[in-house]
This record gives structure tokens, sequence and C-alpha cells, in this order.
């Protein structure tokens, strides 16, 4: 799939956000309109893998085993890190369970035995528990033809969101599994169709949206109106729709650091809050003020998530890559 800037430059800053929202809740400087960040990851997800599945014909398991091989092994390495962090006592806040752990592990909601909150071991990675739930809906499409796929994902989410809002499930994967962020996924789903069809608007309107957008969320911060995904979700569609359609317009032009920072996202989501726990402590040690604590914990966060990106990360993409390769081979080979 040829790469789309606009969208790697919105995966950069939607981690940079996140990055940002958990130093400044670290150091006593809240900046919760970061975390709209995930909001933004979502939609893209849901974009993404809609024009993956129209450009490139894929069965259900191949998806799903790609999908597998892409999140699992870092999510893994640092939830690892995490565990070997609390046995030794470096996390004393962190308590674990063997049922959370392997819950952790499976992507299956479960309530933290530290807080009672519904999250993993690695507390960001509550976000991959609703990303391998749409990927599991999304692989039940691909057995549909082309045609009903769109009704399918529409049905599924939608009976789900409807079921959170009538029966309000108190377990944890029903909750998680019915909450309205998840309709964010479907968001992008729809934004995707619109793109393929070359439904999208000029350069004029695809600013006017990016600019919309940019500001619905600066007024939240600074009204501090409710922040929930009723209101972060279409800001965040109304955001992806008008960077596609500048980059459709060819508005939107190669900016490498932006570019690499993009495919690093994933990297610095997962690994970002060791380096912003460790400068924060050291900051408070040595009486740096809030807000320098915040600035170097970011950029520190953001350049473990770099440097997780080239150590582990890409050689484990080779790595998969090449398995691929082999099998694909093994494949067409005669009998």
């Amino acid at each position: 799939m040829k790469t789309l800037y606009g969208i790697q430059y919105l995966r950069a800053f939607a981690a940079i956000a996140v990055v940002v929202f958990h130093a400044a809740e670290k150091s006593g400087e809240p900046f919760m309109i970061g975390a709209a960040g995930v909001d933004v990851f979502f939609v893209i997800s849901g974009f993404i893998m809609w024009v993956i599945s129209e450009r490139r014909p894929m069965t259900p398991q191949g998806f799903l085993l790609d999908r597998f091989r892409r999140i699992a092994p870092s999510y893994w390495l640092v939830t690892a890190i995490m565990i070997a962090g609390a046995l030794a006592g470096l996390f004393p806040n962190l308590q674990l369970t063997a049922s959370h752990i392997a819950a952790s592990l499976f992507f299956i909601p479960a309530h933290s035995p530290s807080d009672d909150q519904i999250w993993p071991v690695l507390v960001q990675g509550w976000t991959l528990n609703f990303e391998i739930f749409f990927y599991v809906l999304f692989a039940g499409a691909l057995f549909l033809p082309r045609k009903w796929r769109l009704l399918f994902l529409s049905a599924l989410f939608g009976g789900f969101f409807l079921a959170g809002q009538m029966l309000h499930p108190t377990t944890p994967a029903l909750y998680t599994y019915t909450r309205p962020i998840i309709l964010e996924f479907l968001g992008g789903v729809f934004l995707a169709e619109l793109w393929l069809r070359r439904w999208i608007i000029g350069t004029s309107m695809g600013l006017a949206c990016v600019g919309a957008s940019l500001a619905g969320f600066a007024a939240i911060h600074v009204t501090g109106a409710a922040f929930n995904a009723g209101i972060c979700g279409p800001l965040a569609m109304v955001l992806v729709y008008g960077m596609v359609s500048l980059e459709a317009d060819g508005s939107i032009g190669r900016v490498p650091v932006l570019t690499y920072l993009g495919g690093a996202s994933y990297s610095i989501y997962l690994w970002h809050t060791f380096a912003v726990s460790v400068v924060v402590k050291a900051g408070e040690m040595i009486g740096m003020s809030p807000v320098m604590i915040t600035f170097t914990s970011v950029i520190s966060g953001v350049i473990l998530g770099c440097i997780a990106y080239e150590m582990i990360e890409t050689p484990m993409k080779k790595t998969f890559s090449g398995a691929r390769s082999k099998q694909g081979a093994l494949a067409r080979r005669p009998s």
C-alpha cells in the first residue's frame, strides 16, 4: 500500500499527544486532551484496515495472523519488563496476579488488582484490547463478499453499542466491547470507503476540516468540557477526513521527521512511560519545574520509543516478513 503521509503525520502527532498526556499527568500539569490521541488512532486503524483489505486481498486467518504479528511481540516484551520490574520491587504500586497477567497477555479486558480499573499490566495496553476486538470483527467481515462487508461491520458495531446503551453490562469484557468508543473504528472504515470512492473535498475544505477539528480539541482543553468518545470521536473523524482529502488533492508532501515518527508511533506508545517515570522522579529530586519536567519527559519518551523502534520493532518486522516470504514460497512450490 502506498504511504499516506497525512496518516503518518497524524499517527506521529497522536502518539506524541499521548506522551504529553502521561508526562503532564505525572508532573502535576494536566493535559487531558492529549488522551484524544487514542481516538485519532482508532479512526486511523479503521481507515487503514479497510483500505488494505481493498488493495490487498487476504483471508480472515491471514489478516489475523498478520495483525497478531504486528501487535503482540512488542507488547509482550514491554509487559514482561513490567512484570519483571514489579517482581524486583521497582514498581511498588503494581500488584500482580496470575489471572490478570494471563488476561493482559491475551488481550482480555480484566480488572487490575492494583486499582480495580479495567486495564492490563501495561496500562496503555487497554487500547490494544479494543484493537484486537476490532481485528476479530473485521476478520469476520472478510468471509463475506466485498459488497456486504460494510453492512456487516455496521450491524455488528451498532449492535454492540446499542447493547451497551440498553443493558449497561458490568463484566469487564462486555463493558469494554460495548463502549461508544468502538464506533470510532467504524467511523474510520466509512472514511476509507469515501476515500476509495474519491468522495473527498478539496484543499480549502480539507484545511477547514483540519482547522475545525484542532480548534474543537483545543476548546475542550481550554473550557474543560466533557471529554468522551461522543465528542472526540467525531472530531477525530473530521481531522482524518481533512488530512486524507488534502493528500488526495496533492497538498501534502513528505516530511521525513514526521514520516519517521509516524512509523515509530507504536513503539513510542508502548515504551514512553518508562522514560517518563524516570525523568519525572529525577526532575522532582533535583527541583525542576513541572513544565520543564513535562517537556523533558516528552522528549525522553519519544527518544526511547524511537530507539525501541530501531532496535526491537523493526528487526521483529523483518523477521516476520522473512517468515511470511518463506511460507509463500513453499505454498507456491510445485509438489
